[in-house]
């Protein structure tokens, strides 16, 4: 039965896979060749006889879900490889893949799939459908579902986009579920834990929120003549750590819509400083340092006649806005950097205990 048809019924699907994932250091592999059921929007539920040993992922979010899970040895692909951020994992030495495959080359080459030949998909099918870019259809997703592996994936990251009317899941919902294709709930629930931490921290020590800041997300090169919005205001994964400090979207209330929603997410140095936000934060510079950063990026808006007015400029709020695709090991990372760049008379050092995490990517709870 097709994915389509499963959605049309309410039948579940059936994808049996075998092979099972390498055990951790200290010999659990937790429910490792036991039969598991996961049922997740849009393919319903999926059968595996044991848990996947071989993995990929487009959206680099689920290839980060894997990743601290302890199976990120595992993984074969990912969609964009400079949308994969392995210096993360190197900070925290746990295992993973440096450079897996990547899946874009001017498009996406189904018999790539087939090479690979993984046991999971960790792909939302109807992304690689309704992405046009990518030169797949519904038959040739069908055709690696039935042929090489089954899909289990939603696209999460924003809501923006017209084609997923179905339900969306939240960074650590879709991580659950990532948890259970591999039998590795124990880690889902300590890294959970590690989370709550973390957003307790921030809760006792947050500015009165009338001091705190008001930004803008945005896309751009360096040296830029213009900017592509992405709007905070974005419930997706990609923007939980605003979220999760409470930093308002200053583009709320004007005629600027986000990325893939409209026609007006192009502005110019004009309409960003008639808006003037607080805070500017570009989106996909996690493979830049803030050195980095500020020599090639800030220093820009610093020389520009227009630039050189904003607010944002002038006082030092000009950052990196974090992953676009933010699973829960980056999550941990950009909602610490944010925290600390935004409000340093508030926060410092480091907020989330890097030896926990480590132990619970190879050891488990």
């Amino acid at each position: 039965m097709t994915r389509r048809a499963v959605l049309a019924t309410g039948i579940a699907t059936t994808g049996l896979l075998a092979g099972c994932v390498s055990g951790t250091e200290d010999g659990d592999d937790g429910t490792d060749g036991e039969p598991t059921s996961v049922t997740m929007e849009p393919v319903g539920s999926v059968e595996f006889d044991s848990a996947p040993d071989t993995w990929l992922a487009y959206e680099s979010d689920y290839a980060d879900m894997g990743v601290a899970l302890g199976v990120g040895e595992g993984l074969q692909a990912v969609g964009e490889g400079y949308r994969y951020h392995p210096h993360y994992y190197e900070e925290l030495d746990i295992p993973h893949v440096d450079e897996p495959t990547e899946l874009w080359a001017d498009g996406v080459d189904t018999e790539l799939f087939y090479e690979l030949d993984v046991d999971v998909h960790l792909v939302d099918p109807n992304w690689l459908e309704h992405n046009a870019a990518f030169g797949l259809d519904a038959e040739d997703v069908d055709e690696l579902e039935e042929n090489v592996a089954p899909f289990v994936g939603n696209t999460i990251f924003r809501q923006t986009d017209e084609w997923h009317d179905y339900e969306y899941y939240t960074l650590y919902e879709a991580f659950e579920k990532i948890a259970q294709v591999f039998g590795r709930e124990d880690r889902y629930e300590a890294f959970a834990d590690v989370r709550e931490d973390l957003l307790g921290e921030i809760e006792s020590s947050l500015p009165p929120e009338e001091d705190q800041l008001d930004g803008v997300l945005v896309w751009a090169e360096n040296d830029p003549d213009e900017f592509t919005a992405m709007r905070i205001s974005d419930e997706g994964a990609a923007n939980q750590h605003f979220r999760d400090l409470d930093i308002g979207d200053a583009f709320e209330g004007t005629d600027v819509d986000g990325r893939s929603t409209g026609d007006s997410a192009t502005i110019n140095f004009e309409t960003m400083l008639e808006i003037d936000p607080e805070a500017i934060f570009i989106s996909e510079r996690e493979q830049e340092s803030r050195e980095e950063f500020e020599e090639g990026f800030v220093s820009s808006l610093r020389d520009h006649p227009i630039g050189s007015d904003l607010r944002a400029v002038q006082e030092d709020r000009v950052f990196r806005g974090g992953p676009i695709y933010q699973g829960p090991i980056y999550n941990l990372f950009v909602t610490e950097r944010t925290a600390l760049e935004c409000y340093p008379d508030h926060f410092e050092g480091e907020l989330f205990d890097r030896d926990r995490v480590s132990e619970i990517v190879r050891n488990g709870a």
